[in-house]
């Protein structure tokens, strides 16, 4: 656009077709307009339309009357709801006959994480007595608020026959899409350390500690993991696997008792005792979401699946 005012048919075209694409779609006046004056005008329209028998407006009858107490209104006398206004109209071609006037059902609000919820998930854990009912009773547990943002429970994935069971923290986007836990790329991962191991999700069962995905991926809330712990070790006592393998340090701390960080527990054989006494040889190890982004420790998890192998070597 040139500081000259345009003087050709072929620079007014262009100067408008600027303005065009600029979102300009109305042309101002030479002189400004009073949108006040104009408010104001419309306004006295309707004040005669206003006024009572008398011709006076209501607030000139309340001036000119001010001795009578019941002509001016209280605060307390304004109706306690105001009125509903009509809904729109439904578009032409729609039946109108079909559409509800409110929802049919309001859903369950989240339940605020505590001691109550957490206890009522040790309940209905020890109640399980097979993997799918301990499904069933996760499935209808409303006592953690991260189900009510999740779109699937996302349970376990593998062969609950296996002697190895892998444990990390809670699903991602990937997982919370198709309800199985490690599918995205930290999956991919896992599939591959497996691989060198000579495993794969036929010969090992993959759970975690959180079935319900955070809200963007947050980190969950101690309140949410103490929730969910009695889910996963009822889940880890009914498969009863020979090695048990922490992906992760929250999976680590939640399920081996500890406040250790994940590089200085990796790497060590630990023990995770079932509410039974059985006590299971746990490896803690890094997360592959932690690989993704640490690419140099890989060599670290390379070690730990390892010390998994031959430990599974030494148990069967």
């Amino acid at each position: 656009m040139t500081t000259a005012s345009p003087s050709t048919p072929a620079e007014i075209a262009e100067l408008l077709a600027f303005y065009a694409s600029a979102g300009v779609d109305e042309a101002l006046e030479d002189a400004p307009i009073n949108r006040f004056a104009e408010a104001a005008a419309r306004s006295a329209e309707r004040r005669p339309a206003e006024r009572g028998p008398a011709g006076r407006s209501p607030a000139e009858r309340v001036v000119a009357a001010p001795h009578r107490e019941e002509s001016r209104p209280a605060p307390e006398q304004a109706p306690e709801r105001a009125e509903r206004p009509n809904p729109p109209a439904p578009p032409s071609g729609i039946d109108a006959s079909n559409i509800p006037d409110a929802p049919a059902r309001v859903p369950a609000a989240a339940a605020v994480p505590d001691e109550a919820q957490a206890a009522a998930a040790r309940q209905l854990a020890a109640r399980a007595t097979t993997l799918d009912e301990l499904r069933q009773h996760m499935a209808a547990f409303d006592g953690c608020n991260l189900k009510f943002t999740a779109k699937n429970l996302v349970f376990a994935d593998g062969n609950p026959n296996a002697d190895l069971m892998l444990v990390g923290e809670a699903p991602g986007r990937d997982e919370d899409l198709e309800g199985l836990p490690f599918v995205g790329r930290s999956g991919r991962l896992l599939d591959r350390m497996l691989a060198a191991i000579g495993l794969d999700r036929n010969s090992a069962y993959i759970a975690n500690v959180i079935p319900w995905r955070p809200p963007g991926n947050r980190t969950p809330t101690p309140h949410e993991t103490e929730i969910c712990r009695p889910f996963i070790e009822r889940q880890i006592e009914l498969v009863n696997p020979k090695v048990l393998v922490n992906l992760g340090g929250p999976s680590a701390k939640t399920l081996l008792n500890t406040t250790e960080g994940i590089l200085r527990l990796r790497g060590n054989w630990r023990a995770h005792t079932t509410a039974s006494g059985i006590a299971i040889p746990a490896m803690p190890t890094l997360h592959p979401a932690y690989l993704l982004r640490t690419p140099a420790h890989k060599k670290l998890a390379w070690r730990d699946f390892l010390e998994v192998k031959a430990k599974l070597r030494a148990l069967v």
